[in-house]
């Protein structure tokens, strides 16, 4: 039996909360991490990418709109 490893970019930036990014580069970016996650679907780093990929957007949709938690889950 052999293993598969599967490795996706290494583009990301080690600490997502500490980087700022504008709406419209977050939804580019993340429309590049969904590919990456459908290709690689269901392993441990698809699951990760995924979770950094919901970071960066709402952090991107807070800077946007301002703090209306209201407006978002």
């Amino acid at each position: 039996m052999s293993a598969e490893i599967i490795r996706l970019s290494e583009y990301r930036v080690q600490d997502v909360a500490a980087v700022e990014i504008d709406l419209v580069t977050a939804v580019d970016v993340a429309i590049r991490d969904l590919r990456e996650i459908l290709a690689f679907w269901g392993s441990e780093g698809a699951r990760q990418r995924a979770g950094e990929c919901e970071q960066m957007l709402r952090q991107a949709y807070s800077g946007s709109v301002g703090d209306h938690s209201d407006r978002h889950p």
